[in-house]
């Protein structure tokens, strides 16, 4: 990185890649798509990180959306240290994942019980099986580009990580697993329709990211979420939203509260575990009330509530409380301002740019657009996004090393941040511009 240190984080990760896996623990980390040396993260404090040679940059990862606050938010600092003075854990329920279970509940319409796990691929995976049970059927609907984390039955045609690396699937899923899963478009009404024509007494469960935003933000179409309520209710299938990213992201309420589309189950983390390792998933009572212990849909975890994690979504779901409708107004005008220019920017520097953007989530896409599905959404210059991406860290701004991931404005990020940034991308840009002059000789 020009004028930039690198000694002792290039150091680490050659002792992490003897170690580790390409020396990551989530494949998108290491900048397979946009070449170049991984950071090594030191600490974070409001928008920004530290890598391991000191180097600061404004961050628009955020920990892949938790962070909605920032980093290490003083109220929740402190509320995750009096915590782990209480203990870091008892395999037993305590105090705070009750008070964090009882906020989701008054908060999210399509949750009148929920049971909490470790990640959102542990809810979608408990969600499907739920589903399943419940129905008595086996197919499950999900649509291409959609990610609902690792889960075998749920990895074809996945957004995110498998994107990014170019992998359709994955070896190890074998096919009887993702046999009864049934890939469709998304925003597209018709496909649902033909697909519940042929298969509707044998779907358990449609299972959607009311936003897409794991192949990059593609918000949903007019009526696709409202369509997709009514075909699962006249064919008695349940319909599971994922908000994993959506949930507490768009407002407390989440997608469902957004759009108007109540599910009968939901799937949740992120946000609200704050940047500790929470998941949730919820629904009606009846459904819920199938799950273990107190019925026969078994589902356990033994780090599940654990007291730390909860405590620090816990006090990010308070502070959002205070914040209110003002606090995310004030995420998505940011959002909107840092839209604004780099729009402004991609046409001054001649690039060909669509800027999506559904409140605080956002991603720029290098195409003309429009992108309404994964299809549209391949159509991306991912060499075009790579150049632009180093050009971006050398000028410290760090974004996700992926075309398909999303932009995560926090309320850390000022308005000297986004000039900063913005700043930056008009200079990215013409180096993008040059980079596409060249390609086309």
């Amino acid at each position: 990185m020009a004028g930039m240190k690198d000694e002792r984080s290039q150091q680490l990760m050659e002792r992490a890649q003897r170690v580790i896996p390409g020396g990551v623990n989530s494949p998108v980390r290491a900048f397979k798509a946009v070449g170049g040396r991984p950071l090594v993260i030191q600490r974070g404090h409001g928008s920004k990180v530290v890598d391991a040679d000191g180097n600061v940059y404004i961050d628009y990862v955020m920990a892949y959306g938790p962070l909605i606050l920032g980093h290490a938010h003083p109220k929740v600092v402190e509320a995750m240290e009096k915590a782990a003075r209480d203990g870091t854990g008892f395999g037993a329920t305590t105090e705070r994942e009750v008070l964090l279970a009882e906020k989701i509940v008054q908060a999210v319409p399509g949750v009148e019980k929920v049971r909490l796990v470790n990640s959102g691929t542990e809810a979608t995976m408990s969600a499907l099986r739920l589903a399943r049970a419940a129905t008595g059927r086996r197919r499950a609907v999900k649509f291409a580009g959609c990610y609902h984390g690792h889960v075998d039955a749920l990895l074809a045609q996945s957004g995110s990580g498998l994107s990014t690396l170019g992998i359709p699937s994955t070896p190890g899923v074998v096919p009887e697993t993702a046999r009864d899963t049934l890939v469709l478009p998304y925003n597209d009404l018709q496909a649902v329709e033909q697909a519940f024509s042929q298969y509707g007494d044998e779907i358990a469960c449609v299972i959607v990211e009311p936003v897409a935003a794991n192949m990059g933000v593609v918000p949903p179409a007019p009526g696709f979420l409202q369509g997709l309520r009514e075909v699962t209710r006249r064919y008695g299938s349940l319909l599971i939203f994922d908000e994993v990213i959506t949930g507490f992201r768009l407002g407390l309420a989440g997608a469902q509260g957004y759009y108007g589309v109540v599910p009968d189950l939901t799937c949740m983390g992120k946000v609200i575990g704050g940047g500790m390792p929470v998941g949730a998933y919820g629904g009606r009572a009846e459904l819920l009330d199938m799950v273990a212990p107190e019925g026969p849909v078994y589902q356990a975890g033994t780090l599940a509530g654990n007291p730390v994690a909860v405590a620090c979504g816990l006090a990010t779901l308070e502070v959002l409380e205070e914040g209110g409708e003002s606090l995310y107004g004030q995420l998505r005008q940011k959002a909107e301002q840092l839209n604004r220019e780099i729009r402004r920017a991609a046409r001054e520097a001649g690039v060909e740019l669509t800027v999506t953007q559904v409140e605080s989530l956002s991603s720029w896409f290098f195409q003309p657009g429009p992108v309404t599905d994964y299809a549209s959404v391949l159509n991306s210059d991912t060499g075009a996004f790579a150049v632009f991406f180093r050009a971006m860290l050398e000028r410290g701004i760090y974004l996700a090393p992926s075309q398909f991931e999303a932009v995560f404005i926090s309320a850390a990020h000022s308005r000297e941040d986004l000039e900063r940034t913005a700043e930056a991308a008009r200079q990215a840009l013409r180096e993008v511009a040059r980079h596409l002059d060249a390609a086309q000789g």
